[in-house]
């Protein structure tokens, strides 16, 4: 009998928990022909989150969870997860519900056909705002245009991954991660299903603009060195029309005699000047400093607990 294990990062989702374990529990009954996994990583809650998954851990052996010592983020949790889960497909699935569980059979099946990475796109996002919309297919086609992966559009982590798909992501220990741009880069056999995303079932999101920003300079960054190349050709545009200013200076000079009326024009060339130099700075800094984080060479993660069906340790 083949094992599915299904990945759930989860941080502050008690509101939600009830309805998730009441859907996963009857997408397992259903699929006797599999044995099921439900394996839960707690990246830090601040709530009942993981007294609720304890609970069902007690009743259920297929619960299985992960608790860390502190909230690591949820790229972190994710890799946290993959190196403990033991199936041979795993699918990864947030709480919140806005991806349906009942499409894994679907997904299932594809795999059972050959396919390594079953990823489900999004056609549709329900609860959302047209910015947001507007913003994340921004992202898809800025990310796309400066690398040469082929990047999924409007697909997050909600996928199939066989097991030696898992085994390549596990080989990834960068400590600032982008795990949708992983995804891509293992390359394998990949199917594309399509479905309409809910709203959260209940609770509130947990991310904001500022968090998807950062993590959009993450995945650009991450992935091509294109902000490098533009920090380049801004330098060097500035470089040649400073020059082909200062020769303008010296013609008018010899020409029409000294100017001294140049004071405003002077100033907006010292602070066009120096922004560029800032925003080349401000660019190769991101580079330095990732580079900077990973050669400190700390663990990705700490675990406080471990619990695996029905075996339990501590570290």
């Amino acid at each position: 009998m083949k094992k599915i294990s299904i990945l759930i990062p989860t941080y502050n989702e008690q509101a939600v928990l009830e309805k998730l374990f009441a859907r996963l529990t009857t997408l397992a009954d259903s699929a006797k022909e599999y044995e099921f996994e439900f394996f839960f990583v707690n990246d830090g809650s601040r709530d009942n989150t993981l007294e609720i998954i304890k609970d069902h851990a007690e009743i259920d052996t297929r619960v299985s969870y992960l608790n860390l010592s502190r909230n690591f983020g949820k790229e972190i949790a994710m890799i946290a997860a993959l190196d403990h889960v033991s199936g041979d497909a795993t699918v990864i699935i947030d709480a919140d519900l806005q991806d349906p569980p009942e499409l894994i059979p679907e997904m299932i099946i594809w795999w059972e056909r050959g396919y390594d990475d079953v990823y489900a796109r999004r056609n549709g996002r329900l609860g959302e705002s047209w910015l947001k919309k507007f913003t994340s297919k921004m992202f898809y086609k800025t990310l796309q245009s400066v690398t040469r992966i082929p990047i999924q559009k409007d697909t997050g982590d909600f996928r199939l991954l066989d097991r030696r798909a898992v085994e390549a992501l596990k080989q990834i220990r960068e400590s600032q991660r982008y795990t949708k741009g992983y995804f891509s880069w293992i390359g394998f056999n990949k199917k594309e299903i399509t479905y309409k995303r809910d709203a959260r079932a209940a609770g509130e999101t947990h991310w904001n603009y500022f968090k998807l920003i950062d993590l959009a300079i993450e995945g650009i960054v991450s992935f091509s060195i294109a902000p490098l190349r533009i920090a380049t050709g801004l330098g060097t545009i500035v470089a040649v029309a400073t020059f082909i200013y200062l020769v303008v200076i010296v013609v008018k000079t010899i020409i029409f005699g000294t100017d001294l009326a140049g004071y405003p024009s002077t100033m907006a060339v010292i602070l066009f000047l120096g922004g560029a130099q800032l925003l080349s700075l401000g660019i190769i800094g991101e580079y330095v400093g990732r580079i900077f984080n990973e050669t400190k060479n700390r663990p990705l993660y700490l675990i406080e607990e471990l619990h695996i069906g029905t075996r339990k340790k501590t570290r």
